[in-house]
């Protein structure tokens, strides 16, 4: 696990690569969230994280995510399931985290919906839908072709809050080779917009790697892992 101090500054390092990309694009830095992504690292990374300053963070599996919200239950952060959900898994991701941020289908939505009312918290779930890009086989979501209508049956649901898109593009060294597919989701998302008449305040995009290209192309919210928590250990 990386130091306390080396994670502070790891996490400062990030945020002012955020603040420089927000200017070149003209925007306020106060508008790109950075969910950290906590996944195979250990709850006590959490918590360093946290202590300075950190208040979003994302995990990849819920069997692994409850393994450690014990530890960290008493943080008031904001838990994001970014990871690919499987419907069986959907009650248990609801009682777990805050945000659903990879939603792909309607079966997993419904479910979700129908476990967040057996909560009986009168709140929503709030939800992304995950698009797929880049063509690769080992990624999730739905296809941009099947996208508006998986978003108008996803807004019928009462217990779930539909607030914007996600994306997992190929991977690229060169952040540039990127930028197209951050462009073609926040072109999909403005066009989703525009068909279902409200507007989606989330557009999820960019890691470690590509974070700056994805602010210049319009993301609001960046998952960063290894470039706060180090390299992931190899057996978690």
């Amino acid at each position: 696990m990386a130091t306390s101090s080396t994670i502070r500054e790891n996490l400062q390092q990030v945020c002012q690569k955020i603040e420089a990309a927000a200017r070149r694009a003209s925007r306020k830095p106060e508008e790109i969230l950075l969910i950290g992504v906590s996944k195979t690292h250990p709850a006590e990374a959490i918590r360093e994280a946290y202590n300075a300053g950190l208040r979003h963070f994302g995990e990849n599996r819920v069997q692994e995510w409850e393994g450690k919200l014990t530890a960290v239950a008493d943080l008031q952060a904001t838990w994001h399931l970014i990871g690919h959900l499987q419907s069986n898994k959907a009650a248990r991701a609801a009682k777990a985290f805050h945000s659903v941020d990879s939603v792909d289908d309607w079966s997993l939505a419904q479910r979700l919906d129908r476990a967040q009312s057996e909560k009986g918290t009168g709140g929503k779930l709030r939800v992304l839908i995950e698009v797929h890009m880049g063509g690769e086989d080992t990624k999730s979501g739905v296809s941009e072709a099947d996208l508006p209508e998986l978003a108008e049956r996803v807004m019928t649901l009462p217990h779930l809050e539909f607030a914007g898109l996600m994306c997992i593009p190929p991977l690229h060294e060169n952040p540039d080779e990127v930028r197209p597919f951050f462009e073609t989701l926040r072109k999909l998302k403005e066009k989703l917009e525009a068909h279902i008449a409200r507007p989606l305040p989330t557009l999820s995009m960019g890691m470690s790697h590509d974070f700056e290209a994805a602010i210049l192309e319009g993301s609001t919210e960046v998952r960063i892992g290894t470039a706060i928590f180090g390299t992931r250990p190899k057996n978690p």
